[in-house]
């Protein structure tokens, strides 16, 4: 009976110490104490707001990266922008230089030709005019008509070279075309024509001039320049299917031309 009783209390103790070993230790808050809190669910809780505020300024820096990228980017298509509107104005410019030069070339050979055909008067002028006895007024009348001609042409040309006034050369140039249709000089007349109605934006009526230039002066140096006015009329009528057959054209018939030059970077354009 007695032992009973002393195993008894052996297993109570046992018991009674389990449970109290078993008993968490104490934890300290360091705001109330001053002490360090000794919970580990605290260290835990850290580390996920730590990570957050990292993603948090990832984020907010990939943001800022972005925006800076995008930035750039439209700053260097406004560059590219300008610099396509630059090689426009400079095509233009250098075509509008050719024009002249040209211009200036073929009044040097025209006037070349005038000197030439006034120091042979024996093969221009009519025997009635050379003889001193005989200045009939039908002898006259002929001669005058060669100079009509040549006055009638220059000053259209010179409305446009030398006045600057291209609202009165565009009737110049259509009183020459009806009143001499064969001259030598018809196929620079329409082209002349053609550029003045182009410049005004009346593109009908100079593709009507242009085409002329094209269909019926195989061999005028003004035919290459006239096919490229036609390609840019067509771009101007909103006709790009046209305007890419009248670049290849130029490309394919006058490929060491100044309008072939200019065409090629208006074809690839296309």
């Amino acid at each position: 009976m007695k032992l009973n009783k002393f195993l008894f209390g052996m297993s109570f103790a046992v018991t009674t110490l389990a449970v109290v070993a078993a008993e968490s230790a104490p934890v300290i808050d360091i705001t109330k104490t001053g002490a360090i809190k000794s919970s580990p669910s605290q260290y835990t809780s850290s580390v996920p707001e730590t990570m957050a505020e990292k993603l948090v300024n990832l984020e907010r820096k990939l943001d800022a990266r972005n925006r800076a990228q995008v930035k750039v980017q439209r700053q260097l298509d406004e560059l590219q922008n300008e610099v396509n509107e630059l090689r426009g104005v400079t095509e233009l410019h250098t075509h509008q230089l050719s024009q002249v030069l040209n211009r200036q070339r073929e009044l040097y050979q025209e006037l070349d030709r005038r000197v030439t055909e006034a120091l042979k008067p024996e093969n221009n002028v009519p025997a009635a005019i050379i003889a001193p006895a005989k200045a009939s007024s039908d002898a006259s009348i002929n001669y005058s008509t060669n100079l009509t001609e040549n006055q009638a042409y220059d000053s259209a040309v010179n409305l446009v070279l030398k006045d600057k006034q291209y609202d009165k050369a565009i009737p110049e140039f259509q009183a020459f075309n009806r009143n001499f249709p064969n001259s030598s000089y018809a196929p620079n007349a329409h082209y002349w024509l053609g550029q003045l109605l182009f410049n005004k934006t009346e593109y009908t009526k100079a593709k009507n001039e242009f085409n002329l230039v094209v269909e019926q002066y195989l061999d005028s140096n003004k035919r290459s320049d006239a096919m490229l006015k036609l390609a840019m009329v067509e771009q101007k009528l909103n006709n790009n299917a046209a305007a890419k057959i009248w670049y290849q054209k130029v490309l394919a018939q006058y490929p060491d031309s100044s309008a072939a030059q200019l065409a090629k970077p208006r074809l690839e354009n296309l």
